[in-house]
């Protein structure tokens, strides 16, 4: 039996073609660990939505691969952290590599937060924002008062979205003015993005300049993957030092 970096479960007496691959079962477990709610079923019906593609052998068992298992996982990863609808995975999915990094970058092309102008450049007028993200005027007028957005009108599709996190952030009690510490981090963490391709991008040749923006977009989602995993962790120790009743 071939190893695959977690135990392979044998595939039965007709399957030997597939040896490598691994049963929905041991796949299973091995994503368990970091989704501990992964069930057999969730994955079959993940299959029956069509977002995964498992080959059968000849005996009708499911083989996973090792892009079937990483395709798998950046598809809970995206229904947790990005609470993005099954729909939208299943269209996107397809046309991007799979990894934590990728699916940052993906979920970030999906909202219109690419890094050279908003998407299709798309702009928004304030009674259409209102509609859209059933936000008041006072809220919008407190979210660029406090810089979050670029005016109070004229929005892009990224403004529409931080307008539409600051009603849902306003229902657990959040106002504007609690979320300069989220745009200092944010400022924070883009001056020392840019300290590292600052060659780059302010090169005089356009190519370059153009591989430079394409990297610190990588080196965004990297970094986004990793303050999401901090915020995790930080969480866990508020939660665990909290005395049980």
């Amino acid at each position: 039996m071939m190893s695959t970096g977690v135990q392979t479960e044998l595939l039965g007496p007709d399957d030997g073609d597939h040896a490598a691959g691994m049963t929905i079962g041991a796949v299973c477990d091995a994503l368990r660990p970091e989704f501990p709610d992964l069930s057999i079923s969730k994955i079959r019906y993940l299959e029956d939505r069509d977002l995964v593609t498992p080959r059968r052998t000849s005996g009708g068992y499911r083989v996973y691969g090792p892009k079937d298992v990483e395709r798998l996982r950046t598809i809970l990863r995206l229904q947790r952290d990005e609470f993005l609808p099954l729909k939208v995975i299943r269209e996107e999915l397809d046309s991007m590599r799979t990894g934590p990094v990728a699916a940052a970058k993906q979920s970030r092309r999906l909202k219109g937060e690419n890094l050279t102008g908003p998407r299709d450049g798309k702009r928004h007028g304030i009674v259409e924002v209102l509609s859209a993200s059933g936000a008041d005027a006072d809220l919008v007028r407190s979210l660029d008062q406090y810089g979050l957005i670029s005016g109070t009108d004229d929005l892009d599709d990224t403004d529409l979205e931080l307008v539409k996190a600051a009603v849902e952030l306003r229902a657990y009690g959040l106002e504007p003015r609690h979320l300069r510490t989220l745009k200092m981090a944010a400022e924070r963490e883009a001056g020392l993005l840019e300290q590292v391709l600052s060659t780059g991008l302010r090169s005089p040749n356009p190519e370059r300049r153009s591989e430079s923006v394409e990297s610190l977009e990588s080196l965004a989602a990297l970094a986004s993957h990793v303050r999401d995993l901090i915020l995790v962790q930080e969480l866990r120790r508020v939660v665990s030092s909290i005395p049980t009743p």
